[in-house]
């Protein structure tokens, strides 16, 4: 079992050769999640289908909170926590949106992205708000287009502790990706090895989408005093929002509502809150011209999604990420209907990480409460 957070499961020595990879099947009696538990299967942890006939992996801890994680596209689409002391005071945390052609959107999406090119920002003045010279930007592609993820191993610890581990590979990489549950959180984990001759850049993040039962009572907390920009998102096949609809001005802001910086223009957040009632797209981060200096001021590692309509609030943990990116939609969200989200998480977006041959890369987010 990969070993990356500071988790309290024993590690399990596994080969390439105990993947299992979703393929169809010929067989009338024998599906390929059928094998999948016969494998893999404990307490706690089971194989299925969704309504789409997609091959999901749930895992459900000794408390009921449970987390659902589609295995083809390595996308978690469900994490319900308990939250209230009540029998069924189960609350689903993230937002998803099924599309017409079957496709599932939002939830916690995994994006890595290979740079070609990266662009060199040039600051015209380092200060609490200053502007950067643009810059074309960067040619991405996706590194996991044409992944297709495996089932590597399960562990558990008296289904206090549930993990999965799926990987895949793209080109000279091989991706790790590992979803552990606990009684109070909920931790995603990548590594990326490189095992070709060349260094591999690539900007990355795990963005999760958040569901708020009210508009305007959508929040973030603990970034004050912290730098950011104006920044679309990294593209990625579950966005709600592209980065194009993510950098449109909402016209339906009040009066009282002050619009954010222009993109390349940085300012301090001088707030302890923040209201996600409207459309924003931000980057929170050390400038990269800061990063060549010795010392410098980076983004907590942990700060709190507030739903302030349910009493509920939720930390977010970052760990290997330079970066922390926080948007909402603002009247956008009634493309999707009624209820309301916010995405954030973990990323490195303004500077690529360079993964060197023979190096990995290691990045992580947790999710926990204190509800209870």
């Amino acid at each position: 079992m990969a070993s990356f957070l500071s988790l309290s499961l024993p590690k399990l020595t596994t080969t390439n050769n105990n993947n299992f990879i979703i393929k169809a099947t010929t067989s009338t009696t024998t599906t390929p999640t059928d094998t999948l538990n016969e494998k893999f299967s404990r307490k706690g942890i089971k194989f299925t289908e969704n309504d789409n006939k997609i091959p999901v992996v749930e895992l459900t801890v000794r408390n009921g909170s449970s987390v659902s994680l589609q295995i083809p596209e390595a996308h978690v689409t469900s994490y319900k926590p308990k939250v209230y002391w009540k029998d069924d005071g189960f609350e689903e945390v993230l937002y998803t949106h099924t599309t017409p052609t079957k496709k599932t959107k939002g939830g916690i999406a995994l994006i890595l992205n290979e740079v070609s090119n990266p662009p060199l920002n040039k600051p015209t003045n380092i200060s609490t708000r200053f502007s950067t010279t643009p810059k074309a930007a960067p040619a991405t592609s996706s590194l996991l287009a044409n992944s297709q993820w495996s089932v590597k191993n399960v562990d558990s610890d008296a289904i206090d502790a549930l993990q999965v581990e799926l990987s895949s590979s793209s080109g000279s990489l091989d991706i790790t990706y590992v979803v552990t549950l606990y009684p109070l959180s909920l931790a995603t984990a990548v590594i990326v090895k490189n095992n070709g001759p060349k260094p591999i850049t690539m900007t990355n993040a795990i963005l999760s989408h958040f569901k708020f039962k009210k508009r305007n009572k959508a929040a973030i907390q603990g970034l004050r005093t912290c730098s950011y920009s104006t920044h679309p998102p990294l593209s990625s096949p579950f966005e709600l929002l592209s980065p194009a609809e993510a950098m449109k001005p909402d016209d339906s802001s009040d009066w009282f509502s002050e619009p954010d910086p222009k993109p390349g223009v940085w300012t301090q957040q001088d707030v302890p809150f923040t209201i996600l009632k409207n459309r924003l797209s931000r980057v929170y981060a050390a400038h990269p011209e800061e990063r060549k200096k010795v010392f410098y001021n980076t983004p907590p590692s942990k700060y709190e999604i507030l739903d302030q309509g349910k009493e509920l609030f939720y930390r977010i943990i970052r760990m290997g990420f330079e970066d922390i990116y926080v948007s909402s939609p603002g009247s956008f969200h009634e493309k999707y209907g009624k209820e309301y989200f916010a995405c954030t998480g973990p990323a490195s977006i303004l500077v690529p990480v360079i993964v060197k041959p023979g190096e990995d890369w290691r990045g992580a987010q947790v999710i926990e409460h204190d509800n209870l």
